[in-house]
């Protein structure tokens, strides 16, 4: 008598909330919701960022994450978060200051969980095309703001055409889209996809205008140029450029004629150290410069680990002079350079791992294809615009880094992966996303 037990035939579909391919498509759609709602809301962006993380955790095989940490590209951002987190031990901040300021490291331990998660997805360009159709949005009410300012949510900056956030960030936002489309549109004429080439053009040129004649941050004036010469260089010929750059002479020279917005804040940098040096005004410029001298002599009081983890406004207090009205009376917790923002709270060794940190994820963008290029270029505007800037501690640029490099990181990582150079899933993609 055959006493074996039946074998189960049912093959009732899972539930979606179990479905592994359900799961990985809601969790880039969450991250692409990230991205979108970055330009417009800082909220909106953490309750993304939460319910991302607790989609994705759950799906991590833990032995192959565990071994990814090994990897420089991860390794050293968590190694800059630990540092913060043992340097309050050493601050003699109060704890509170300390908590505040640990929290802006606290972003880079999200950028493993995206180089995991986006090296076995194939949507990455979902997250980029998300970015771009919403600052494309935003460059459209900014136009609108401009001619109505009621509209905005901005009262100070309503004649400048911000709706949302303030001028620096959406000029961020503006010239980091506008430089990296020019790859997918060199791409699509080779594929002679002339129309959807076109019309990336046209985003582009749009995103430049608006910055040319409504409101544009001095940081995006000096990195911007960087950004696109650094494209000439790697996908241009010598004619071409020569070409290019007496066209960009003439154009820049018509645009800054055309436009008093441009002219104003081109001036704005002699007008502000002038003030500043003959009668110690707080400008813009004066003000820079004083952080940073401060921030070298706080450096040098403790060159090996710093003074610790959110140490910096109590350091500027006790060496402030004057009244607030003069440069020197100035108190800030931030001195608006990466490098010495660091290099007070952490010392010698939290510089070595920054610029480690950067180079290993320049390093990553080497090849070529899209995802290379906007790896490429977030960190060489995160690079440039640090050094005007807390960029990587700040809340929108920090994410739009921590996003850049992790989502085109991981799609570099999958193509590998998969034995192909070329991480480039997406030039047609984009266009037919803001199509």
């Amino acid at each position: 008598m055959n006493s074996a037990a039946p074998i189960s035939t049912d093959s009732r579909p899972l539930p979606f909330w179990r479905d592994p391919a359900i799961q990985a498509r809601n969790i880039d759609i969450c991250a692409a919701l990230i991205a979108f709602s970055l330009p417009w809301s800082t909220s909106l962006v953490g309750i993304f960022a939460v319910i991302w993380l607790l989609a994705v955790v759950p799906t991590l095989d833990l032995r192959l994450f565990l071994q990814s940490l090994k990897r420089p590209i991860c390794a050293l951002p968590i190694a800059l978060f630990g540092l913060a987190l043992v340097g309050t031990l050493w601050s003699d901040a109060p704890w509170g200051a300390r908590g505040y300021a640990l929290y802006p490291a606290a972003k880079f331990l999200v950028l493993p969980l995206l180089f995991y998660h986006f090296e076995r997805s194939s949507r990455g360009i979902w997250v980029f095309a998300a970015f771009l159709v919403s600052c494309t949005l935003l460059m459209l009410v900014s136009w609108l703001v401009l001619m109505y300012p009621g509209l905005t949510l901005k009262d100070a900056d309503a004649e400048r055409g911000i709706f949302v956030k303030n001028y620096i960030d959406q000029s961020q936002e503006f010239a980091l889209c506008a430089v990296v489309l020019a790859y997918p549109v060199i791409t699509l004429l080779r594929d002679s996809k002339v129309w959807q080439a076109l019309l990336l053009v046209l985003i582009a040129a749009s995103l430049i205008a608006n910055m040319v004649f409504v409101i544009v941050s001095r940081t995006a004036l000096v990195t911007m140029p960087i950004m696109l010469a650094v494209f000439a260089l790697m996908h241009l010929t010598w004619r071409t450029n020569l070409m290019l750059l007496s066209a960009a002479i003439v154009l820049g020279a018509l645009a800054w004629t055309a436009s008093p917005q441009l002219q104003a804040t081109t001036e704005k940098f002699t007008q502000e150290y002038r003030s500043y040096k003959e009668t110690n005004r707080a400008t813009s410029v004066g003000l820079r410069l004083e952080f940073w001298e401060k921030s070298l002599r706080f450096f040098a009081e403790a060159p090996v680990i710093g003074h610790g983890t959110g140490s910096t406004r109590g350091l500027f207090e006790a060496a402030a002079t004057g009244p607030a009205v003069l440069a020197q009376g100035q108190v800030i917790g931030n001195p608006h350079n990466q490098t010495l923002n660091v290099a007070v709270q952490w010392g010698s060794i939290g510089v070595v791992i920054l610029y480690a940190m950067w180079l290993a994820h320049l390093l990553l963008f080497r090849g070529e294809g899209l995802a290379a290029w906007i790896g490429l270029m977030v960190v060489l505007q995160n690079f440039c615009s640090s050094l005007f800037n807390s960029h990587l501690f700040d809340f929108h640029e920090g994410w739009m880094y921590v996003l850049g490099v992790g989502v085109a990181g991981g799609m570099i990582l999958r193509a590998k992966r998969n034995g192909d150079d070329r991480a480039d899933e997406g030039a047609s993609a984009i266009s037919a996303s803001t199509g």
